[in-house]
């Protein structure tokens, strides 16, 4: 089995044992993030139906055109997703870490979005 094969394997296996105790609804929709090596997405989700319910990413036009770090970016995307949830009138989610430690970009986006207004 080749190193990358273990890293997505055990991300995988983490994010199965997660989500199967974590659902999200729509007064409490499911908040995940997904990190790739250049930008940082999340989207809240609403499991019942299977609706997205709102979205927010670093490639958006304002975040995107600005020449700052990882971290920053994902500061930007967790104030845009908490602006963008107080819009759709949601106060409360589930945070879904998607199989990711809870550090860095993923922590800092958390963070962001909880000072935004979010609460999880």
């Amino acid at each position: 089995m080749a190193i990358k094969d273990k890293k997505e394997y055990r991300r995988s296996r983490i994010k199965m044992r997660i989500r199967k105790i974590m659902s999200g609804t729509a007064e409490r929709p499911r908040m995940t993030v997904f990190r790739s090596n250049k930008e940082i997405y999340v989207q809240l989700i609403d499991d019942l139906t299977g609706r997205t319910l709102a979205t927010a990413s670093s490639q958006t036009e304002e975040i995107s055109s600005q020449k700052i770090t990882k971290l920053e970016q994902a500061k930007l995307v967790g104030k845009a997703i908490a602006e963008k949830a107080s819009q759709a009138g949601i106060e409360t989610v589930v945070f879904d870490r998607n199989g990711y430690l809870y550090h860095g970009r993923v922590k800092s986006l958390a963070e962001a979005a909880r000072e935004g207004g979010l609460k999880f």
